[in-house]
């Protein structure tokens, strides 16, 4: 009798309820997703789009109303980079940002190194320094409207009383700029201090005592220990302050509005002025500037994230 020998025969679709279990993780990755894809399509993406397609059209109350706005193309942004007020309104843009941002960074860092520091009153001196960020914006612009009224403020009060003569900080073309600049950097303070206390947070006390030891000075541990290793935090700090400066309104908008003679009127003021600041809207040209400063934000995000880059690979 011949016995039968049989071998072992593969089977080919051994293999195939990995494929479920694929596609199952992809729906399940895809699941979490979702709220965020959702989230940015309707809080961004729909924005972004509507900004433009306002800024592409002429829109006006009747516009609005029967839906039949004229389409302009690139008229709006031409119109809005012949404006006498462009030049005026970019410079003061450029002004405010750039003073704003510096002096809240230089101020923030001396404040989170002093209280790096550790001694008996540094929490509850923390939390005071916090005070401006948790005030509403319009109990601070007022605040700020009556120290530095012309009259009757405080500031101009103690200004005297050193022999300096009378300053018109809100009247005058001279020194509004120089007014709700002076009260944004009092606002953005408690921000840059914040993060940049938690930057220092990670720097290990040791490389402070290393350095101690081999003869380093403040001033050289400073430099060549905190600057440095608190760079990341720096960085995006600043552009953070860079796009939360560029749409500042509300303190500009309460203090000035945007005067006298626009010698305060930003970008972001001269937008919202078009839109709501005149009693006759024109949304369209306010769209207009509202892109352009959603450019220059995007440039500055651009620049940080080739500066990261840069950082990661050095």
């Amino acid at each position: 009798m011949t016995s039968l020998r049989t071998e072992p025969v593969a089977v080919s679709g051994a293999a195939r309820p990995a494929a479920p279990r694929g596609r199952a993780r992809r729906w399940t990755a895809f699941a979490f997703l979702a709220p965020l894809i959702v989230y940015l399509l309707v809080f961004y993406a729909y924005p972004l789009y509507r900004n433009i397609e306002l800024s592409v059209h002429d829109y006006t109350p009747r516009a609005f109303v029967q839906g039949d706005p004229e389409f302009t193309g690139l008229e709006n942004y031409l119109d809005i980079l012949a404006d006498d007020t462009f030049l005026r309104a970019l410079r003061s843009t450029a002004v405010f940002t750039l003073a704003s941002i510096a002096a809240q960074y230089a101020i923030g860092l001396a404040l989170a190194v002093f209280f790096h520091r550790h001694f008996r009153l540094a929490a509850p001196l923390r939390a005071m320094f916090l005070v401006p960020w948790l005030l509403p914006l319009i109990v601070s612009a007022s605040t700020w409207s009556w120290m530095l009224n012309s009259e009757n403020g405080i500031v101009n009060a103690a200004l005297q009383a050193f022999g300096v003569g009378q300053i018109n900080w809100l009247t005058s073309p001279d020194t509004s700029l120089l007014a709700v600049t002076i009260a944004n950097i009092w606002l953005g303070v408690p921000f840059n201090l914040v993060i940049l206390y938690a930057g220092l947070q990670n720097i290990p006390g040791e490389l402070y005592e290393a350095a101690g030891l081999d003869g380093a000075g403040a001033w050289q541990r400073f430099r060549r220990i905190t600057l440095p290793l608190l760079r990341p935090v720096s960085l995006i700090t600043l552009l953070l302050g860079l796009i939360y400066t560029l749409k500042v309104v509300d303190i500009i908008w309460i203090m000035t509005r945007g005067g006298p003679a626009d010698a305060s009127t930003t970008l972001a003021i001269w937008s919202y002025r078009e839109a709501f600041g005149t009693g006759q809207p024109d949304f369209s040209p306010a769209a207009a500037v509202g892109n352009l400063l959603i450019l220059i934000a995007f440039v500055a995000g651009l620049a940080h994230v080739r500066l990261q880059r840069r950082e990661e690979t050095a």
